[in-house]
């Protein structure tokens, strides 16, 4: 059984460099971790950039829903320029009707711009209502993967969506499972469908230092960040 390979998604230096040093195949560069993560800073990508893995970066411009306004879809399509300002391999798209399908106008824009790097479609994949379909319309849009936990909260959840995913696509386009793999589920996902590629955070709880910053509201008790103990556990627990 060939391990698939596994992108590892990071929101600040410090998890960058953790997960390259923990032996991330490919990494996912965004801000804002805990709100599904958004476009990520301009020296966060150079710093990116620096590293000799491949670095998709997240284009979102915002928390929410995927349904973009006009200004929004601007915003974006300037986000993909400083992207391969930056160096990096590839971009994370998506982009939702207020029914769920996937916004092909905003969609097939952004991609167009995108010419030449990888493209990833997002997590907004799991709000289609026909999971058949939206795989057609992504392999058209030039996609190469989906990133999808199977249209459920978390991907362990999502089996049978998973399976209907790789079903529709007939090895035209990759599906990478994501959201809730751990060292403890990633087992199971891996017997119950065949993929070649994984995403997780690899992270763990830290709890913050300043007491102030918490009482005042700039932060929370505890973060996620990414470490290398966590990714090399990751990459073992992946080992048949």
């Amino acid at each position: 059984m060939t391990i698939p390979l596994l992108e590892v998604c990071v929101s600040d230096a410090d998890s960058l460099l953790a997960a390259f040093e923990g032996g991330a195949d490919r990494i996912e560069l965004c801000s804002a971790l805990e709100v599904g993560g958004l476009t990520p800073t301009a020296g966060l990508m150079r710093l990116a950039a620096s590293l000799p893995v491949p670095v998709y970066a997240m284009v979102r411009s915002r928390p929410g829903d995927f349904v973009f306004s006009e200004a929004e879809a601007e915003t974006m399509l300037g986000d993909i320029d400083a992207v391969r300002q930056a160096g990096l391999a590839g971009v994370v798209l998506g982009a939702s009707r207020h029914d769920g399908r996937l916004d092909l106008a905003v969609l097939e824009r952004l991609q167009r711009r995108a010419e030449g790097l990888g493209s990833t479609l997002h997590r907004a994949f799991d709000l289609v209502p026909g999971r058949a379909e939206a795989v057609e319309e992504a392999i058209a849009l030039g996609f190469e993967r989906i990133l999808t936990s199977g249209g459920a909260s978390s991907a362990p959840s999502g089996i049978e969506g998973l399976r209907e995913t790789i079903d529709a696509a007939e090895g035209r386009i990759g599906v990478m499972p994501g959201s809730g793999l751990t060292p403890a589920t990633i087992a199971g996902v891996l017997e119950a469908v065949p993929v070649f590629e994984v995403h997780s955070s690899c992270s763990v709880g830290l709890r913050t230092a300043g007491v102030a910053a918490i009482r005042l509201g700039f932060a929370g008790e505890t973060r996620r960040v990414t470490t290398s103990e966590a990714v090399l556990a990751f990459r073992k627990a992946m080992t048949p």
